[in-house]
């Protein structure tokens, strides 16, 4: 999707703290953190939600888990704990129409999700 800011962000048309990249994801510090630590993963295919996961390849789809997986190494909150969470449509507060997964840690969470 050419207007998608997150695909504008995937082809490297607008800079981002990169974190992560594989030849499936791109996982970037998120410009309005909520946590000490929040990074944004992303498939570089365009798919609007977690509601159309399955139009992602099976390999796309488990590079999403295991990227969320190495930004909790690679930012150091790993061992002390780490939320992932994707917002889904209007209701959940999705703000990008692009599949996205938020990896929130360094220091404790509150046990709220709004």
């Amino acid at each position: 999707m050419d207007d998608c800011i997150f695909c504008r962000i995937a082809r490297g048309e607008i800079p981002s703290a990169k974190v992560y990249e594989d030849e499936h994801v791109l996982a970037f510090k998120d410009i309005n953190p909520l946590a000490p630590v929040h990074v944004v993963v992303i498939p570089k295919q365009h798919v609007a939600s977690l509601n159309e996961l399955d139009a992602l390849p099976a390999d796309t789809q488990l590079a999403l888990l295991r990227a969320c997986r190495e930004v909790a190494r690679l930012t150091g909150i790993a061992d002390s704990g780490y939320r992932i969470a994707s917002n889904c449509g209007a209701d959940a507060s999705q703000s990008v129409q692009h599949l996205h997964i938020h990896v929130l840690g360094g220091g404790k969470l509150s046990v709220s999700m709004a």
